[in-house]
């Protein structure tokens, strides 16, 4: 059975945590959001997901091509500061996956689902450290295949356990609101 990271912290500390978390995510989404206004353009139109998602070399050289000056510095900032990005946002998510687990959980083997899910949303951040290395090596000029396919691929696993992990607070989230009218 999974046991929860956060399972040793105390409800006080829990509350700073995710005040915390909270902060630093909403900063790392807003800082983020601005410096891929730089990257929007006719050839790339999502901006650093299209990037991220570029499945061949091709794509991805147009992309980087469009972008010129200001957009290649605003892509290498946003994939320096994307360091920090992971911790918090996996953490928030990891954290508020755990409260509501405790919440609705605790005395079920459902639990464990929820506890394995946090474990699962820390590995999508690792994935998304790997695939950060995969966009740096083409944005620093080694245009080649296999960072175009690590960026993708990893990229594509983030977003799906990312996906889960949010969908999993929604409906669990849910749940509490419909538990505690009862």
């Amino acid at each position: 059975m999974f046991s929860s990271p956060f399972s040793k912290l105390t409800k006080n500390q829990e509350k700073k945590l995710t005040r915390t978390l909270l902060f630093v995510t909403v900063i790392c989404i807003a800082v983020l959001k601005y410096l891929d206004q730089f990257l929007i353009n006719d050839t790339c139109t999502g901006g650093i997901v299209s990037f991220e998602l570029s499945k061949d070399l091709e794509t991805a050289g147009s992309y980087l091509n469009s972008w010129g000056e200001q957009g290649k510095i605003a892509v290498s900032l946003g994939l320096g500061f994307d360091f920090l990005f992971p911790i918090a946002y996996t953490s928030l998510i990891g954290l508020l996956i755990h409260q509501l687990n405790e919440k609705l959980w605790s005395k079920s083997s459902f639990l464990s689902i929820g506890n394995g899910l946090i474990w699962l949303v820390f590995l999508a951040g690792i994935f998304d450290y790997i695939e950060n290395i995969g966009l740096i090596n083409l944005v620093l000029g080694n245009m080649e295949q296999h960072w175009v396919s690590i960026a993708f691929y990893f990229a594509t696993i983030k977003f799906i356990i990312i996906l889960i992990g949010i969908l999993y607070i929604i409906v669990n989230f849910l749940l509490f609101l419909i538990k505690k009218r009862i």
